[in-house]
């Protein structure tokens, strides 16, 4: 049942303040606006939601009023300071407060950006429209294609740059496949998503939004926590900038790839996976891949891109990494690791696995490295795919690492 029809079946309306027993336990919050689950927004500020299928008992405590989208007054614009587009897909940070029930609710349109963050104002000027509102887990490769399209139109545009709202969760995957897409890329594109929403003190979604902004009108990142502010971190290399209200502090120099006509990308191979090395793998893990006719797999390796494939029962792990390779399948190796490299020269197991035919991809992130297969599979075919993917060609493979890094 979905959450409207449960709504309609007690007569509640969105605003509701309530009590609902649900696994034994009571919570109390007021009615969020939702779609397959009820979602509640708590006093503590959390959001809930909750399968109506599985609700024991719903109470309402006091009527409110249907949350209403206010009316704001259309911000005048500085017609000299330079445009930024901000294209939404959803995300955190893609949303205003509604002070009727204490949630967000998503906002897509200038004006609402500009009252909620009036210092873009002083910043830029600002065009603002929705391109999709999805889950950051719910994307797949194709969606890659349609925003690099959508993205084509606005390069093509008097902006000077390209703001793309985003989930945080695989934002670092839509950046890796962004970044493959476009060759020379004339202005630049800058991903940004929050990881507090507005309703909450702490919310860093207007900082975030206005550093953005002033990073265009004036790299190699993971996620690395999963919900701290500063859950972005570089890796195996220095931060671009540091970009706060203040302004900007360069701190390290960025190569721009623009040496002439843009160049669009944008297939994707879809039979592409990673496998994770582990303790007691088994070569039926491997061999799937062959039976189901993949075309390129990552494997994320241990420690310099080991796996255990030469004592006891590992030896089955070879012979089923051999088949797959001489079916086809590129085969490259990352690390584990967040910092530092694959090496295939240190160890036997390393020398092994190069002499088989797996590509070690130096210290290229795993996300980076699995979009980029997929990729150079999509665009360039099999034979191809082997000589591009040891290569640094957006800056994914940092080949001057320093002692910092290794």
């Amino acid at each position: 049942m979905k959450a409207s029809r449960f709504l309609k079946k007690h007569s509640i309306e969105i605003g509701y303040r309530v009590r609902v027993k649900a696994h034994g336990n009571e919570f109390i919050g007021y009615v969020l606006p939702s779609n397959e689950f009820l979602e509640l927004k708590l006093d503590n500020g959390y959001n809930a939601g909750f399968n109506p299928e599985l609700i024991e008992k719903i109470e309402v405590l006091s009527k409110g009023r249907r949350p209403a989208k206010p009316r704001v007054a259309k911000p005048e614009q500085n017609p000299s300071l330079p445009l930024v587009t901000i294209m939404h897909t959803g995300g955190t940070i893609a949303s205003r407060v509604d002070y009727t029930t204490g949630g967000v609710s998503p906002s897509f349109e200038a004006s609402d950006l500009i009252n909620s963050v009036p210092e873009l104002l002083s910043i830029a000027q600002i065009k603002s429209f929705l391109f999709s509102n999805i889950f950051s887990e719910e994307v797949r490769f194709e969606y890659y294609s349609k925003l690099a399209r959508a993205l084509k139109h606005e390069l093509e545009s008097n902006a000077k740059g390209i703001i793309v709202t985003h989930g945080t969760d695989t934002m670092h995957y839509t950046a890796s496949a962004l970044s493959f897409i476009f060759e020379n890329l004339p202005k630049p594109i800058v991903l940004v998503g929050a990881q507090r929403s507005s309703d909450r003190p702490s919310s860093d979604a207007a900082l975030n939004l206005t550093s953005a902004v002033r990073f265009i009108a004036n790299t190699k990142v993971r996620k690395l926590h999963s919900s701290r502010r500063d859950a972005f971190k570089a890796v195996n290399a220095k931060p671009i900038a540091e970009v706060s209200a203040q302004g900007i502090n360069y701190l390290s120099s960025y190569p721009k790839q623009v040496s002439g006509k843009l160049k669009i990308y944008d297939k994707f191979e879809e039979k592409v996976a990673i496998l994770k090395a582990r303790p007691n793998m088994l070569a039926e893990e491997i061999e799937f891949f062959e039976k189901k006719k993949y075309k390129g797999l990552i494997i994320e390796g241990t420690g310099l891109g080991h796996l255990g494939i030469t004592t006891g029962r590992n030896k089955e792990n070879f012979k089923a990494l051999k088949s797959l390779i001489d079916s086809g399948c590129i085969v490259c190796i990352t690390t584990q690791c967040i910092f530092g490299a694959v090496n295939p020269n240190v160890y036997a197991t390393g020398r092994k696995l190069k002499n088989l035919g797996v590509i070690f991809l130096g210290d290229m992130l795993s996300e980076t490295a699995f979009i980029k297969l997929s990729w150079v599979l999509g665009n360039f075919g099999k034979e191809k795919a082997a000589e591009l993917m040891p290569q640094n060609l957006r800056g994914e493979l940092n080949t001057k690492r320093t002692l910092e890094f290794l």
